[in-house]
């Protein structure tokens, strides 16, 4: 018998979404969870985990591993699997392609159908699209600034203009335009959109608290690496970096009033529930495969990042179990705290952040054009070794303009989704 078969509603208390939990961050931020939730809840809670993965071999994979995770979690610290004293995890797989905008559809289907409730949505599946690295600008980028290379390269390379299979079954009537996305935009970005939008439902009957909206973002989402007019990132090699960068505006401006407007339509909740609230985070610098090189220069690449860490870096958490700190601390804070935080330093941007000997913690990151949290003139700031070289103090006019920028890219993404709901149901009529 399942676990969804032998476990009644009444016992769930926490509903928690991982988009992309085969490997690396997603796992992580699964591990990260399940512990942290053993460890810290009462005996009456429980949580119910749904992971997401692109086929049913690698959700049997991960659900297997995460099986084997919790057992060893609960051996290490003398927990019996019976014990009254433990809260009960289960666990729920479901497969879905973000590239795939039908595959999208159907997983919110089989969502609604399935769960009362969702409380946190964690967005972390997605695509970097780098195609390698540019070796010679690395070499001398590296040994001549070292320690911003390390945490904000300039060397690695990505393909421009990628786009995803044709979304409808006769693109040519639409037109090529109409019929793809770009597909890093798709993956990263609005695949979550749409599939966010579609289970605002479930989110806004989050009984203990408002729904959360985790996006993942990264370190890499420099100001200068996105442009309205080109939401989609189809005219340049920096596709990842530029949609981690709407990442974050969407994120950071989605409780401001100039936007409130498009966010309402894409998390609609009822008058007498609390709207669902989005958060963004990051996890460091963690060494995993997004990037294609050797895996003999694996080896070398870990070892430059903790060479990064031990000489100031506080970013490089290189395992990927540290990376999930943030993401996983703003999946279980108390609303109570993280409401307490923000009215003391703004809404801000969460990353795994780590000293020199391996402590991680939760940390606010600088976001260009929106400071540390969005307050002009607020004290609190990163070692400078921690810090973009382009970085400017946040000023009046600058977050005017990110405010501004924010409203326009809600606007599109709203445009874009009715755009894309529409074509989709026509074709299915």
């Amino acid at each position: 018998m399942s676990d969804r078969q032998h476990a009644s509603v009444e016992d769930f208390h926490s509903y928690v979404l991982v988009t992309g939990a085969n490997g690396g961050l997603g796992y992580a931020i699964c591990c990260r969870l399940i512990d942290e939730y053993i460890l810290t809840r009462p005996s009456s809670h429980s949580l119910r985990l749904i992971i997401t993965t692109r086929d049913r071999t690698k959700s049997h994979e991960t659900i297997a591993k995460l099986k084997d995770h919790i057992f060893r979690t609960r051996k290490h610290h003398k927990l019996h699997e019976k014990s009254p004293l433990v809260p009960k995890i289960y666990l729920q797989s479901e497969q879905v392609h973000l590239c795939q905008l039908r595959s999208v559809q159907i997983l919110i289907k089989r969502l609604s159908r399935s769960l009362p409730k969702l409380d946190t949505v964690i967005l972390n599946a997605g695509l970097g699209g780098f195609t390698g690295i540019d070796w010679p600008l690395a070499i001398w980028a590296v040994l001549t600034n070292f320690r911003q290379e390390m945490t904000y390269p300039t060397f690695k390379l990505g393909g421009v203009g990628d786009l995803t299979a044709p979304q409808v079954s006769n693109p040519a009537s639409s037109g090529p335009t109409s019929s793809q996305l770009g597909q890093i935009f798709c993956s990263n970005v609005f695949g979550h959109y749409l599939l966010v939008h579609g289970i605002a439902n479930l989110l806004s009957n989050s009984s203990a608290t408002s729904g959360r909206v985790i996006w993942i973002s990264s370190l890499e989402a420099y100001g200068s690496t996105f442009s309205i007019d080109d939401l989609q990132g189809l005219s340049t090699p920096l596709g990842y970096e530029s949609s981690k960068r709407l990442t974050d505006i969407l994120a950071l401006t989605s409780r401001l009033p100039v936007t409130q407007q498009w966010v309402d339509r894409f998390l609609p909740s009822p008058s007498n529930h609390r709207a669902p609230k989005q958060y963004v985070a990051h996890p460091g610098i963690c060494a995993t495969n997004i990037l294609p090189i050797h895996w003999i220069l694996v080896y070398f690449m870990i070892a430059a990042f903790y060479l990064a860490r031990w000489i100031g870096s506080p970013w490089h958490t290189v395992i990927s179990y540290k990376g999930a700190c943030a993401p996983v601390w703003l999946a279980l804070a108390s609303q109570e705290e993280l409401d307490a935080v923000e009215r003391d330093g703004g809404a801000g941007k969460w990353g795994s952040a780590i000293d020199w000997q391996g402590e991680e913690r939760a940390s606010r990151t600088e976001v260009q054009g929106w400071g540390i949290g969005g307050k002009v003139g607020d004290n609190v700031s990163l070692p400078k070794s921690g810090r973009l070289r382009e970085a400017e103090d946040l000023n009046e006019d600058g977050k005017e303009r990110f405010a501004l920028v924010g409203r326009s890219c809600w606007h599109a993404m709203e445009k874009l989704r009715v755009e894309w709901e529409e074509l989709l149901k026509d074709e299915d009529d």
